[in-house]
């Protein structure tokens, strides 16, 4: 007996559709959208029942999940983010968290220790002045919001490859996670951490990094959106396993490259 098929209560196919694609890469997006002409394609697709499904967000959901496998097979770890003059900077360039400038994190840098762990062969604490003394480069970077807006801002550190390396990382491993004084965490993977614009950063316009921009250190990764650059890093991991992160516990995409 052929199941009877019900329309979940407002729910629009063909916004549910548009909506996925934008999940999707730009290569990617074409081609689905070429085919997605009917509920029955974004449902062989997800391997869901949208129509008779739990609820539309769990298809997106699915979508979300392949548009990071997507991302990451079409990531190229040799290709560089665009960077821009000094007088392209953003002045004053903006405070974004979730919390209040006030409420962020004060770390002292007084007996700072900065823990690595998981899969390195050192794993003695990083004092910030060791940490200061590795080799430092310099890039103005476009910083690409989530919520819709960007800045360009200059920022010097060492690259997170060559750390990793003094570590005795095991490159071979298929992540990188941090973890934040404010309790915000964030993981990405490796080939992004080995990204030659991938970052460590100490500085900010040529100054001690604020407290309001990460304070000790942050992760500047240009190649990604905004919320996975961690502010005020204070341990960083390599490990196999997937460790999710702050936002991406909530359903933001995992891999949120540009």
């Amino acid at each position: 007996m052929p199941r009877i098929r019900k329309i979940i209560p407002g729910v629009d196919p063909k916004l549910l559709i548009k909506d996925a694609a934008k999940l999707l890469p730009n290569p990617t997006r074409r081609l689905f959208l070429r085919g997605a002409t009917s509920l029955g394609a974004l449902t062989f697709f997800t391997g869901c029942d949208i129509v008779d499904g739990d609820s539309a967000e769990r298809v997106l959901r699915r979508v979300s999940r392949f548009n990071d496998a997507a991302q990451a097979w079409l990531f190229d770890p040799n290709k560089l983010a665009p960077t821009y003059p000094a007088s392209a900077i953003t002045k004053p360039f903006p405070f974004n968290a979730y919390y209040q400038e006030d409420e962020a994190p004060e770390v002292a840098a007084e007996g700072f220790k900065l823990e690595v762990g998981g899969m390195i062969d050192n794993k003695e604490p990083w004092m910030l002045d060791r940490l200061y003394a590795l080799p430092q480069e310099t890039q103005i970077t476009r910083h690409v919001c989530v919520e819709g807006w960007s800045a360009i801002g200059q920022w010097t550190g060492v690259r997170l490859s060559e750390f990793l390396r003094r570590l005795g990382a095991d490159t071979r491993a298929k992540y990188v996670w941090f973890q934040c004084a404010e309790g915000y965490s964030n993981t990405i993977d490796m080939p992004t951490a080995l990204h030659p614009q991938t970052q460590l950063t100490f500085k900010f316009a040529d100054e001690i990094l604020p407290r309001k921009y990460g304070f000790p250190m942050k992760c500047r990764i240009p190649t990604k959106l905004g919320f996975k650059n961690p502010k005020h890093v204070i341990g960083i991991h390599v490990t196999d396993k997937n460790l999710g992160g702050y936002w991406e516990d909530q359903g933001y995409n995992w891999f949120s490259g540009l």
